[in-house]
């Protein structure tokens, strides 16, 4: 027993702290704004990585400035310059000094004395192999460049300028068009190139994640003396802007339009190609814009610039808003309609808030309804029962299609000028198909197949629209891709798949796009009515190239022959007068006498007034006059002159000059006045 007596016997137990189930913490509610959604699951609006940021920023900023220019019938133009920026300068940008590092094994990037040993042994060996290899005359794989380890710290910025001549913004809307989300001016049943509305928001919200800095736009609108200055960033939690500065400032040169400068992290080196591959598309489908695209870096060798010309100056009409076809409204969507429409009784309602229901029409769904509803009944005493009836009737009635007048295709002539100028195919068909309905939603396909031409590769190359933007990602899924692969019987038109450099353009335009996918990069391929018009419009397109293929071939067999004809002349006439001279001897002699007409082709040899050569020139000519006749039948049969076609370019007209276009699916005349 210890003195102390402190000590306890080793076969007591031990007592120890007894232990209280944790209760758990009562749950808050709590709620996100829009701009916390989105900065949160930034994915879903494209901004997956800072590549992809990149790109999708240009995208937003290019669509949103041709949406403003087109919305005054303005010819859009519009520059893009990517400021590459570096560690150093961001950190003067910001006010932050450079520093040395202190503890170098707290970095990413840190290698120890015994990674690196293994590096270089790794290096050294790869190198003996190699020296072996071309020592032997064998051609070995060649070494990978050693990749330095980057830190998760070091990032690229860049900064995003984009400058346009549409509307621009009036000077008070500009703080909450650009710093509160799901807030804008295309919202409603219409034709849009957007897919969330967010547009340079999204840009603000990455730039406010990634470096920390402002957006910056200057606007002016047609016929304003001042333009709009505006420094701001968006308050996430709370969904509104921050204003630094907003004020107005001289507009000596009358410029209209805007200009929106962000600065965010990015990646251009795994990003350059689509970025690029996007503005060749965009030119593509709106030839009748003019972009100027820029990449700025302190390496000149980095710098690109490139201008993307105009080809004509006719543009698409402006998508007009419509009203909701009956077939594709919900109940929450009738209940919406009803709270805000300003008719009183359910007659006009019906009328005058959905396509397509007349008069007589209405009066008869009315009557349908139950004996509870009148044409003069008030629309806004309509009870939640009575709003589930009317929503019943409108999925089991019947109802016309809605027209595609409010829609706004690309035209089958600016389709053909920008595959032409972007691609210089050696042929190209295009097709604009009718309206067509799915889900109550109209909807245009366009399609065009081009056969060779620049920077196309071998086989399928297939170009994607949606609304008239390009669609670059997850095309492995879309209807297009799909249709292209594996319904369409190329053989039977005299296309190639594999050799051949096939084009494939098929632009979708329509009140709603149905895409898959939360990125909404790809349009689905079970949407029966979309997949059959794309099939149509590709074999269109693909019936006029097998007509032209056909003459092509035709033309070019008229070519062989009258090589093989002309290769055998000198052996024919040899042969020929041969003969001639025999005969000739034979009547000299006596020996065989021959009528009039022989008689004197005979002479006409022995006196040498015929000859070998003589032969050879008369055979010569009537290859020749064959090979004409031939030739203009063919061109009389194609529509085309003999003559060679040379490109002509139109200038474009001044604003002071009056005409009317008369339009059809090939050209547009214009009739000056």
């Amino acid at each position: 027993m210890d003195a102390g007596g402190g000590s306890e016997s080793p076969d007591e137990p031990k007592k120890g702290k007894s232990k209280t189930p944790r209760k758990p913490k009562e749950s808050i509610l709590k709620q996100k704004s829009p701009a916390e959604f989105f900065a949160e699951n930034k994915n879903i609006a494209g901004f997956d990585n800072p590549g992809k940021c990149l790109y999708t920023t240009v995208r937003e900023l290019v669509e949103n400035s041709l949406d403003s220019a087109e919305s005054i019938s303005e010819l859009p133009v519009v520059e893009i310059t990517i400021e590459e920026i570096l560690k150093t300068k961001f950190n003067s940008m910001i006010g932050l000094v450079d520093r040395e590092r202190v503890d170098e094994e707290l970095y990413d990037d840190y290698e120890t004395a015994k990674a690196r040993e293994k590096r270089l042994a790794k290096e050294a060996r790869a190198q003996e192999i190699q020296a072996k290899n071309a020592a032997l005359g064998k051609k070995g794989r060649e070494p990978a460049a050693s990749k330095g380890m980057k830190g998760r710290g070091e990032a690229s910025f860049y900064r995003v300028t984009c400058k346009d001549n549409g509307r621009g913004m009036p000077h008070d809307d500009i703080p909450n068009m650009f710093g509160r989300v799901l807030s804008g001016t295309k919202y409603g049943l219409k034709q849009t190139r957007g897919k969330f509305g967010l547009g340079a928001k999204m840009a603000l919200i990455w730039s406010k994640m990634s470096t920390g800095l402002p957006i910056e736009i200057s606007s002016s609108m047609k016929g304003q003396n001042y333009i709009s200055f505006c420094r701001l960033d968006i308050d996430i939690h709370r969904n509104i802007p921050h204003i630094h500065i907003q004020e107005k400032r001289d507009n000596k040169d009358q410029w209209h339009g805007a200009e929106i400068q962000v600065v965010i992290e990015g990646n251009w080196t795994t990003y350059r190609s689509k970025i690029l591959h996007y503005m060749r598309q965009m030119a593509v489908i709106t030839p009748y814009a003019q972009f100027l695209f820029k990449f700025v870096s302190d390496t000149p060798d980095k710098n690109i610039t490139i201008r993307f010309s105009r080809r004509t100056d006719v543009m698409p009409p402006v998508p007009l808003e419509t009203k909701h076809h009956p077939s594709a409204v919900d109940l929450l969507l009738i209940k919406r309609l009803i709270a805000e429409t300003a008719k009183q009784n359910l007659l006009q309602f019906l009328q005058h808030e959905f396509v397509n229901i007349g008069k007589s029409y209405a009066e008869r769904l009315i009557g349908e309804m139950g004996p509870e509803f009148s044409p003069k009944m008030s629309v806004k005493s309509l009870t939640s029962q009575q709003i589930v009836r009317i929503h019943q009737l409108f999925r089991q009635a019947k109802f016309d299609d809605p027209s595609g007048d409010c829609l706004s295709p690309a035209g089958e002539y600016n389709l053909r000028l920008g595959i032409i100028k972007e691609l210089h195919p050696d042929m190209v068909a295009t097709y604009s198909g009718s309206a067509q309905v799915f889900e109550g939603h109209p909807f245009i396909v366009e399609a065009g197949v081009s056969i060779g031409g620049k920077d196309v590769k071998q086989g399928l190359n297939i170009f994607r629209f949606a609304n008239r933007i390009p669609l670059l990602f997850e095309q492995g899924a879309d209807v297009v891709t799909r249709t292209a692969l594996k319904r369409i019987n190329w053989n039977s038109y005299k296309i190639n798949q594999t050799q051949d450099k096939i084009g494939v353009f098929v632009s979708i335009v329509s009140t709603k796009i149905p895409f898959k996918g939360t990125g909404k990069e790809y349009i689905g391929d079970d949407i029966s009515e979309i997949a059959s018009a794309v099939k149509s419009a590709i074999q269109q397109c693909c019936i006029q190239l097998k007509s032209k293929i056909v003459k092509k071939i035709q033309a070019r067999e008229q070519q062989e022959r009258k090589r093989n004809l002309s290769r055998y002349i000198p052996d024919a006439t040899n042969a020929v007068y041969n003969v001639l001279k025999e005969m000739a001897q034979a009547h000299a002699s006596k020996k065989k006498r021959h009528d009039c007409e022989d008689a004197e082709i005979l002479s006409k040899v022995s006196a040498r007034l015929i000859t070998n050569e003589t032969l050879r020139d008369k055979l010569a000519q009537h290859v020749e006059q064959v090979d004409h006749e031939m030739a203009m039948e063919y061109a009389t049969q194609s529509g085309a002159s003999a003559e060679p076609k040379e490109e002509i370019y139109i200038q474009s007209l001044d604003a002071t000059d009056s005409f009317t276009d008369f339009r059809s699916p090939l050209f547009v005349f214009r009739l000056i006045y």
